[in-house]
């Protein structure tokens, strides 16, 4: 559904119809994706290059295809490592094919709402070394997130956290509601996404998704929309709606004996 949002080729019929019912009732919808996708591109070059990270875990990845983790990241950096982790059975089966011959990129099959049982995945314990630093990467996953296991988005980020080895990062995207002009059109976009077959999608204000990073060292420029997130070029138009309405940063876990 990600992809058909991006109007990619690896999406399905039921897929396309969601789509196109949201994107009725929301057209600037789709703009959440193209501004969530930019953002990764951005956080993984960062990462890659001026952070010098080797190792990415990304959880909710859905079919990792063109400018996908692995690919933006080692241009940078030839020898990353990159464990990519969903349930969808069809991005699995298909993400396997295209990963066959690629010894430094898998996927494994996890929820990733269950941090504890994730990180126990024999895959993921052993394709990446957990005495270095690990890039965590929860791009447009949360606002997924209903509560299925009786946990705050915050207790399950924390389990992430207390895991990741010190030095390593943790890179999130959110829907935000922007508290201003633009929070009517954000609880739209909500109530759409948690009315069609997607089910979910909450919007939330800055200082709750602050909250999720769970007081780790954020990257300038902080936690900020994702248009806004170390940008390549000069705005040259007005931002629309959705590009107001999804946040996101990066964020540092100190080295040991730092305080």
């Amino acid at each position: 559904m990600y992809d058909a949002f991006l109007s990619g080729s690896d999406n399905y019929e039921v897929d396309r119809e969601v789509v196109r019912k949201v994107l009725k009732t929301a057209p600037e919808a789709a703009d959440l994706a193209v501004e969530n996708r930019r953002f990764l591109i951005r956080a993984c070059r960062y990462l890659a290059g001026q952070a010098g990270v080797t190792q990415f875990l990304d959880c909710g990845s859905g079919l990792p295809t063109a400018e996908n983790t692995h690919t933006v990241v080692r241009r940078i950096a030839p020898d990353s490592r990159v464990v990519y982790v969903d349930d969808d059975p069809l991005v699995l089966a298909h993400s396997r094919a295209l990963l066959a011959r690629d010894e430094s990129a898998v996927i494994v099959s996890g929820d990733i709402f269950d941090p504890e049982t994730l990180l126990r995945n024999e895959v993921v314990r052993s394709q990446l070394d957990w005495d270095s630093p690990i890039a965590l990467l929860h791009m447009g996953t949360l606002h997924h997130y209903n509560g299925e296991h009786a946990r705050t988005r915050q207790d399950i980020m924390r389990s992430y956290i207390d895991a990741l080895p010190p030095g390593s990062y943790v890179a999130m995207s959110h829907f935000l509601d922007p508290e201003d002009g633009y929070s009517a059109m954000a609880r739209k976009m909500e109530d759409v996404f948690l009315h069609s077959m997607m089910g979910s999608g909450t919007f939330s204000t800055a200082a709750e998704l602050k909250g999720i990073f769970n007081g780790l060292e954020l990257i300038a420029p902080g936690l900020v929309r994702c248009v806004d997130w170390r940008p390549e070029g000069p705005r040259l138009k007005p931002l629309n709606v959705a590009q107001r309405c999804i946040a996101g940063g990066v964020a540092r876990k100190q080295q040991a004996g730092n305080p």
